[in-house]
């Protein structure tokens, strides 16, 4: 069997890989778990030199790799550079910090010292996806290795090109063999790796059902799991809210990278009292896209990566219509060459279509309208998922109190949600556990040791405070 890279803009075969092999497989097993044991002893001078000439090279390699990722998954190309740009932001950020993340934190508790370390957990298998395709891994990978772990990358099939250059930017930053692997490892075979004594833990980045089979497998194995899953984000418009910044930044929400990100908002729920401006101005301003060719710099918007993506997204439009909802704009594929679908408006949308119920994972925006932020937040709450939400309003403490309703991992006010190195990064419900970037993400990949330490002829054991004195 192969892995395919097809570019989705014409359909044109790019390049064909072969899986790996059982054989193959237990060699990269070998070579990460040899990786492990020279990048932990690595002193940490040296391991932040190296993630900073990790950086270096993005920058340098910007114009090659963000072709890389347009060619195979249909980005943009001004995406592209900036989804670039972001992992080498990522890799000087955690250079600089995680030194401070990881160092002992000395505890009071009545022996002669006592103290929590970070230990790295060894090697972790990676499963990545297709729609940002370097910054997924280094979300994850900067931080880890920073900790001084190895990782195996089982990449998404459709992106074999992205998957070996970001194995090579390692390489040639200087990182021991073994320190960062990629492995086109077949999907019957996965389960086999997560067993294999050589994985310490697992973090997936993917749809619901795949993370449930992960996490499923990982359980038995008694292996950590981070899982970052799909999203079907709020973004909540209130009467007393910037309408014109709400709606130009909510056709961003909806439309970066085709509108196939787990953050994009995909659920907008606008009170009555500005329903009717919202949806005249985001509607105009999503039919002004230009849907086009992803090389040009002129193009707000490519294809969808896959073929099955944009049928499946139609086939959710479809049925949505079919159920009383009403398209304001776009609503069809394209015809010729690629894999393009229209950027899409439905209004009149309810809680049992599909629209509202389920992922739509491509340019199609739900419009919900509500009578007040109370029915707002209830509306926002009722999914199946919990990733992020964007909430537009003029008063940040009303803001801050209505945030603290919201069932998600996180809330922007006044912004588009975003990942940023600096803040933890994950979701609740069927969006997942655990998270990824910041102090927070680094953490989840590390053995959290305790110290306690005395001397002969101290107390035995750890003692009680004293009472305080009231």
């Amino acid at each position: 069997m192969t892995v395919i890279a097809i570019n989705p803009a014409t359909e044109e075969v790019l390049a064909e890989f072969p899986e790996a092999t059982p054989q193959e497989i237990d060699q990269a097993l070998d070579e990460t778990a040899r990786g492990h044991l020279a990048w932990r002893a690595t002193p940490y001078a040296k391991r932040r030199a190296a993630m900073e000439r990790v950086a270096r090279y993005l920058r340098d390699n910007r114009t090659h790799l963000a072709a890389l990722i347009t060619a195979e998954m249909g980005k943009p190309i001004v995406e592209a550079e900036g989804e670039i740009d972001k992992c080498a932001w990522s890799c000087d950020f955690v250079a600089m910090e995680a030194e401070t993340w990881l160092a002992d934190r000395q505890v009071e508790t009545g022996g002669r010292r006592s103290y929590v370390s970070f230990r790295p957990l060894g090697t972790i298998l990676a499963i990545m996806p297709w729609n940002f395709p370097f910054w997924q891994v280094f979300r994850f990978g900067a931080p880890s290795l920073m900790a001084g772990n190895a990782t195996l990358v089982k990449h998404a099939p459709n992106v074999p090109q992205c998957a070996l250059a970001i194995e090579e930017t390692f390489r040639a930053a200087g990182l021991p063999d073994g320190v960062y692997r990629n492995c086109f490892i077949p999907v019957p075979l996965v389960d086999t790796v997560i067993r294999d004594a050589r994985i310490h833990g697992v973090t997936v980045t993917g749809s619901v059902p795949t993370g449930a089979k992960v996490a499923s497998e990982s359980g038995r194995a008694i292996k950590k799991t981070v899982l970052e899953l799909g999203g079907s984000d709020p973004f909540i418009v209130l009467e007393d809210a910037d309408l014109e910044e709400a709606a130009r930044t909510a056709v961003r929400a909806r439309n970066q990278n085709s509108g196939q990100s787990c953050i994009a908002s995909k659920r907008f729920i606008i009170v009555d009292a500005v329903a009717a401006e919202f949806e005249r101005r985001f509607t105009e301003a999503v039919s002004a896209l230009k849907l086009g060719d992803p090389s040009s710099r002129e193009t707000n918007m490519g294809p969808l990566a896959r073929g099955d993506l944009r049928d499946h997204l139609a086939e959710q439009v479809e049925r949505s219509v079919a159920q009383g909802a009403r398209v304001l704009a776009g609503g069809r594929r394209l015809e010729g060459r690629g894999f393009y679908y229209e950027p899409t408006v439905l209004d009149g949308v309810t809680r049992e279509m599909p629209a509202f119920r389920e992922e739509t994972f491509g340019p199609a925006a739900a419009i919900i309208r509500v009578r007040d932020a109370q029915e707002a937040i209830a509306v926002a709450n009722d999914t199946l998922y919990g990733l992020g939400a964007s909430l537009w309003t003029r008063d940040l403490d009303r803001a801050a109190l209505l945030a603290a309703s919201i069932d998600a991992g996180s809330v922007f006010v006044n912004a588009i949600v975003a990942s940023d190195p600096r803040l933890p990064f994950g979701g609740i419900k069927q969006s997942g556990f655990g998270r990824e970037l910041s102090e927070f993400g680094l953490h989840e990949f590390v053995n959290m040791q305790s110290t306690w330490m005395r001397l002969p002829g101290d107390q035995p054991g750890p003692q009680p405070p004293a009472p305080r004195s009231t």
